[in-house]
């Protein structure tokens, strides 16, 4: 029943980014799917994650961080369910924050891992308390 009222959320409250989700997943199509707590987790050829309402996008499972990532992905997903449509914001400043090439120089010359943005911790925060695994935090 739980994963019904996820599912059932991100198609309304979350609509917006589970349909730009629904085109990531497409693009993706020909690449390993599983379901993961509600969600559909894609394999995809890069080394971080995305998330994007029912769709989550993480490394293969050969990557040593791979299930890191997932359950702070995971969180990103938790975010959505109670952000709905103003996640997009959220995606904003993780986008901005983890490929604008100032905010990269930024962490590395000041040595600052990736959840030193508060939306970032926020989602690993929320992976590790729903799921109960261990998340990035680096």
């Amino acid at each position: 029943m739980k994963k019904v009222l996820f599912i059932l959320i991100q198609c309304t409250w979350g609509l917006p980014q589970t349909l730009i989700g629904l085109g990531f997943f497409l693009a993706n199509r020909k690449r390993p799917h599983r379901f993961y707590r509600g969600c559909i987790d894609t394999q995809w050829n890069y080394h971080g994650g995305l998330s994007l309402g029912l769709f989550l996008f993480t490394p293969p499972d050969g990557q040593s961080n791979a299930p890191l990532i997932r359950v702070h992905e995971y969180g990103h997903a938790i975010q959505s369910l109670l952000l709905g449509p103003l996640m997009l914001f959220v995606g904003i400043i993780s986008v901005v924050w983890g490929d604008l090439p100032y905010f990269d120089r930024l962490r590395k010359t000041r040595h600052l891992p990736y959840t030193a943005c508060f939306v970032e911790a926020w989602a690993s925060w929320l992976g590790e308390k729903v799921t109960r695994e261990k998340a990035i935090w680096e």
